[in-house]
């Protein structure tokens, strides 16, 4: 930590103009100076001016157990308007002055559910002069809807926006609709486009050397962990509650139902893992208990400027520091937040070592353990609270559900923990990965970096 402070002391000082940049000094005079923050230099400079794009809430659904779980009878726009509805109540906004919605959705087909979405913010009370949009980067759509509000918020479209995540895999299960292209067959990773996620896991396991034992280990790791954080309330910061009707499949009977909680965790132990058969491959290591559930799910996150946010007295819950999206072999897809990762820590001036905690997917155990081992990154630090393999992964809304679960542990820990990172995989071979800082302890500049070398200038000194 104190080195992050160190670095970011240094970055300070060389943006804070010198006395004779204050007298009008003649501008021939002025020279390009090293920046030993790099490239961050320019970015870091938006913070003096109140510009940071912050996040004042982060909510999201109970995450269900697709096709028998509590939310086996809901709409898709039934999950996704109480979020959206929390996120403007408890920061007791008026939702006119929200730019724009984007909702990371990734099954249903794409019109109807943009028409759902726009149905569930009429429900939660928004005005038609508000828009809405949908996006789909597969798993990360989520987190790829939270950096593209924050993006337009820099760029200067609007100064509120709300980024959003929702799935139904209930109403929308994984497949294919329609006919291939046969010149797939001509581009082996395009070919590779339409592997089985269970299939990419075990290439990553076979290639990689991650071992039935380990992978088993960490799913049981994850569910005493999400256990345990239900227990002691942890997620209560986090969910809405959704009142909804469960459907007896015999009767027809409807029966009004609140869900709280999340119902996919489970008492589970290695024994117990041990006996499921592989699903994938005959003799691989992928099975059931060691993958991700199949879920129902939404989650919504508030953003806007971080004057706008003060000037309303709203309290600061993180603050959105670098968003990365890499691409990487689609035949391993597992492996993409062992790369985004690094890329978007060294976008926001830090070292993987200034980073408190990680929200990383556990979209199959293979490729967590592989990109846990392959960063060196401390097994206390990630996903303290559990992840998909205990939790679930409704696709779509897995981003934003992690935002939320990640600031309110940043909270929760205080000033020990300052940095957060949130990472997935995504399907056909990417990775995505962005950085937030704890909202109450932001100094001026927050984002500097060390380097070796005075050679390095930021980019508006070149």
């Amino acid at each position: 930590m104190e080195k992050a402070f160190n670095r970011q002391r240094v970055l300070l000082d060389h943006l804070r103009p010198s006395s004779s940049s204050l007298h009008g000094t003649d501008s021939s005079s002025l020279s390009a100076s090293a920046c030993v923050a790099g490239d961050s230099a320019a970015y870091a400079r938006t913070n003096i001016f109140g510009d940071d794009v912050v996040i004042v809430a982060a909510y999201r659904t109970p995450i269900c157990k697709a096709k028998r779980g509590g939310f086996k009878d809901t709409h898709a726009d039934d999950l996704l308007a109480p979020v959206l509805k929390a996120v403007i109540e408890k920061s007791n906004l008026n939702p006119s002055e929200v730019g724009d919605i984007v909702v990371g959705t990734v099954l249903a087909p794409g019109s109807q559910r943009a028409s759902e979405c726009r149905m569930a913010a009429f429900y939660a009370g928004f005005p038609e002069t508000v828009p809405i949009r949908t996006v789909n980067r597969q798993c990360s759509s989520g987190l790829q809807a939270v950096a593209d509000v924050a993006a337009s918020i820099r760029a200067g479209f609007y100064d509120i926006g709300i980024g959003a995540g929702l799935e139904s895999m209930t109403a929308n299960p994984m497949a294919w609709e329609g006919s291939v292209n046969p010149k797939v067959k001509i581009f082996e990773q395009a070919q590779n486009c339409l592997l089985p996620m269970g299939v990419t896991s075990e290439n990553v396991a076979h290639r990689f050397g991650v071992s039935r034992q380990e992978q088993d280990q960490a799913a049981v790791d994850s569910h005493r962990k999400a256990a345990a954080a239900t227990a002691s309330g942890k997620f209560k910061d986090e969910i809405i509650p959704v009142a909804t009707k469960i459907v007896d499949p015999k009767s027809g009977e409807e029966k009004p139902v609140t869900i709280s909680v999340d119902d996919g965790i489970r008492n589970t132990t290695l024994a117990d893992l041990a006996k499921l058969k592989p699903v994938f491959k005959k003799d691989g290591s992928t099975t059931a208990g060691n993958s991700s559930q199949v879920s129902d799910g939404a989650g919504a996150v508030l953003l806007m400027k971080r004057s706008i946010a003060e000037r309303k007295g709203l309290p600061i819950l993180g603050v959105f520091r670098s968003f990365s999206a890499v691409g990487v072999d689609p035949a391993i897809m597992g492996v993409g937040p062992a790369v985004a990762i690094p890329a978007a820590v060294k976008a926001a001036g830090l070292e993987l070592d200034d980073i408190d905690l990680f929200e990383i997917n556990e979209a199959f155990a293979s490729q967590y353990v592989y990109c846990r081992n392959k960063l060196g990154l401390d097994p206390e630090k990630i996903n303290v609270n559990g992840g998909a393999l205990a939790i679930g992964h409704p696709l779509g809304a897995t981003g934003a559900r992690a935002v939320a679960t990640l600031l309110h542990e940043m909270k929760r820990r205080g000033k020990d923990c300052r940095f957060g990172v949130i990472s997935m995989c995504i399907g056909t071979g990417m990775g995505a990965a962005a950085v937030f800082e704890r909202g109450d302890i932001t100094d001026e500049l927050c984002n500097a970096r060390k380097v070796e070398s005075l050679n390095h200038l930021s980019k508006d000194a070149r």
